[in-house]
C-alpha cells in the first residue's frame, strides 16, 4: 500500500473508531437508563428508606473505581450496571420525599426529568452536530466538581440553605459542561472507552437531574 493510500485509511479508521464509540456509548448509555429507572420504580413501591448519605458514596465511588478497573473486560458491563443501579435505587426514595412532601411533588420530578433529558440532548447535538473541540473545559470542570463536592460534604454538617442552593445551581452548570465535555473527547478521540464514557455521561445526567430537582423544589415547590 502507497503513502497516499494509507493517508486516506487512516482517517477512515479513525471516523469507524469514532463512530463505534459513539454508537455503543449511546446504546449502553440508554440501557442503563432504563435499568436504573427500574431500580428507583422498585424503591419506590417497596417504600424503601432513604440510605446514609455516606453508605451512598462509598457504594458509588467503589462501584465506579470498580468499574474503571474494569472496563476493558466484559465483567466491566456488569460492574456499570451494577454502577447505575445501585444510583437509581437511591433515587426511590428521594423521589418518595419529594411527591410526599410537595403538593406539586409528582409534577416537579416531571419538570425536572424532562428538563435534564431536553438539556442532555440539546447539548449533546449541540456537540455532535458542530464538533467543537472542549477539551480546554478539563481543567476547569475538575476544580469546580471538586469545591462543589467539599462545599456539598461540608453542608451536610451545617445544614445551611443558601449553601445548598448555591451547590445544587453549581452542580447543574458543571454537569453542562461535563456533558460538552465528554461528547467532545468521543468525538475527537480524546475517550475510546465506551463503558467509561457511558459511567460519565450517566453520573452527569443524574447529578444534572437531581440538582434540578433540588432547585425546582426550592423554587416552585408548594407545600
Amino acid at each position: 500500500m502507497n503513502e497516499n493510500s494509507q493517508a486516506v485509511v487512516r482517517p477512515l479508521e479513525s471516523a469507524l473508531a469514532t463512530n463505534r464509540v459513539i454508537r455503543n456509548t449511546y446504546i449502553l448509555l440508554s440501557l442503563t437508563l432504563l435499568f436504573s429507572a427500574l431500580t428507583a420504580g422498585v424503591a419506590m413501591a417497596t417504600n424503601a428508606p432513604m440510605l446514609n448519605v455516606w453508605l451512598v458514596l462509598g457504594g458509588y465511588f467503589g462501584l465506579l473505581f470498580l468499574t474503571h478497573i474494569l472496563r476493558n473486560s466484559a465483567w466491566g458491563l456488569v460492574s456499570v450496571f451494577a454502577l447505575t443501579g445501585f444510583m437509581g435505587y437511591t433515587l426511590g426514595p428521594l423521589l418518595n420525599a419529594y411527591i410526599g412532601h410537595y403538593a406539586n411533588g409528582a409534577q416537579l420530578v416531571t419538570y425536572a426529568l424532562g428538563g435534564s433529558g431536553l438539556i442532555f440532548i440539546s447539548l449533546s447535538a449541540y456537540a455532535l452536530s458542530t464538533r467543537k473541540d472542549f477539551s480546554f473545559m478539563g481543567g476547569f470542570l475538575l476544580a469546580g466538581i471538586l469545591i462543589a463536592f467539599i462545599a456539598g460534604i461540608a453542608n451536610l454538617f451545617f445544614s445551611m440553605p443558601g449553601l445548598a442552593l448555591a451547590v445544587s445551581t453549581m452542580f447543574m452548570l458543571l454537569m453542562c459542561g461535563m456533558i460538552l465535555y465528554e461528547t467532545s473527547a468521543i468525538i475527537h478521540g480524546g475517550e475510546t472507552n465506551y463503558i467509561l464514557a457511558t459511567v460519565t455521561l450517566y453520573v452527569s445526567l443524574y447529578n444534572l437531574f437531581t440538582s434540578l430537582l433540588h432547585l425546582l423544589g426550592v423554587f416552585g415547590g408548594e407545600d
